[in-house]
């Protein structure tokens, strides 16, 4: 059995693609997939699976969700390993202690060619970054939701990412290791 995580981008955000997290579970029990457990109500699930590939298993989900609730969402698929790896080469170990301030953005794929200029020229003067592998770490002291950054991220990357601060990935991690 692997343990996988499954963050899917942009569910139950304000009011659109409405997907409860019991109907979520329903749907990825209906996969096969065993000890399904989900984190707030914005897309986090640990679960077991038998085999398949990240690809096959991202396209099963994304699939069933649309079956079954009328939209496909982006999925980001981790291991569990590849989650804690992401929690341990976090650059910014001082801004763990204001939690809310530190983003972790998972993306869907490499960036072939990011945009380091644009993104230092979003930046403001408090915020810091760092691309690490298939994670953006993000430290916006003065909030993310005033971050120019933030905001822009995604074209500047050039790949489709899904966010999420520090405290929601420690909580995550801990339940894949249950």
């Amino acid at each position: 059995m692997n343990t996988m995580v499954a963050l899917l981008r942009g569910i139950n955000v304000g009011g659109h693609n409405k997907l409860p997290m019991r109907e979520l579970v329903d749907t990825l029990a209906g996969l096969g997939f065993r000890n399904i457990e989900t984190y707030i109500q914005s897309g986090n699930v640990v679960f077991e699976c038998e085999g398949g590939s990240k690809i096959e298993l991202t396209n099963q989900i994304r699939d069933a969700i649309h079956q079954n609730h009328g939209f496909a969402p982006d999925v980001m698929l981790l291991s569990a390993d590849e989650l804690e790896e992401a929690l341990l080469a976090n650059p910014f170990p001082e801004a763990e202690a204001q939690p809310k301030t530190l983003h972790l953005y998972f993306l869907g794929s490499k960036p072939p060619n990011p945009d380091y200029q644009r993104m230092e020229e979003m930046k403001s003067s408090s915020e810091r970054f760092a691309l690490v592998g298939k994670v953006f770490y993000l430290h916006a002291p003065d909030g993310i939701g005033r971050s120019k950054l933030a905001a822009g991220i995604e074209k500047a990357l050039g790949v489709s990412v899904t966010a999420r601060n520090w405290r929601s990935v420690i909580k995550i991690n801990e339940i894949s290791k249950v």
